[in-house]
């Protein structure tokens, strides 16, 4: 499930303001240097994701709301590691996301404010460079036609990621 309302629970947590009493409430489990690893249910299934902001942004005067990346399990969907970047902004439409981590670049599909991962297999191979690196970058178009880039730190994901696999039971 690669459309959930997941962006507005984390937002409220980013800002560190109470999520809606209708959302779920997460529970935050570790803070593993740039990244932090949460948990809460969908009924009786748990949803396990961690998050990072941007170490930068540019343009650097660029009105936007908040940016994330973010990590996703919900093991009883059957769905792991699901990578997927909040821009704070509203992306030109029909555009595409470029992700650099390292030498590896990943073309991501956009809807609203958020782009993803077209399928498992990216996903995993963008969960691969995680692992192995130490920053990544996000590179997007506004639908005002202004170019971003989102630079992200990777220290303690590997951390964070062994929280969510652990409390999600995902190997």
């Amino acid at each position: 499930m690669r459309f959930a309302a997941l962006p507005v629970l984390v937002l409220s947590l980013l800002m560190g303001a109470s999520a809606h009493a209708a959302e779920p409430q997460a529970q935050q489990l570790q803070v593993s240097r740039s990244w932090t690893s949460y948990m809460y249910n969908e009924g009786s299934a748990k949803v396990c994701f961690m998050a990072s902001k941007p170490t930068r942004t540019l343009p650097a005067g660029a009105r936007r709301s908040d940016i994330y990346a973010m990590i996703t399990h919900r093991p009883a969907q059957n769905s792991k590691g699901v990578v997927s970047f909040v821009a704070g902004y509203t992306f030109k439409s029909g555009s595409e996301v470029q992700l650099t981590i390292g030498n590896q670049r990943f073309a991501l599909f956009t809807e609203g404010d958020t782009a993803w991962a077209r399928d498992d297999a990216t996903d995993r191979a963008i969960l691969q460079a995680i692992k192995a690196g130490s920053s990544m970058t996000v590179e997007g178009t506004s639908a005002r036609g202004t170019k971003t880039t989102d630079t992200y730190s990777l220290a303690g994901s590997s951390g964070a990621l062994e929280s969510i696999n652990k409390t999600c039971g995902v190997n």
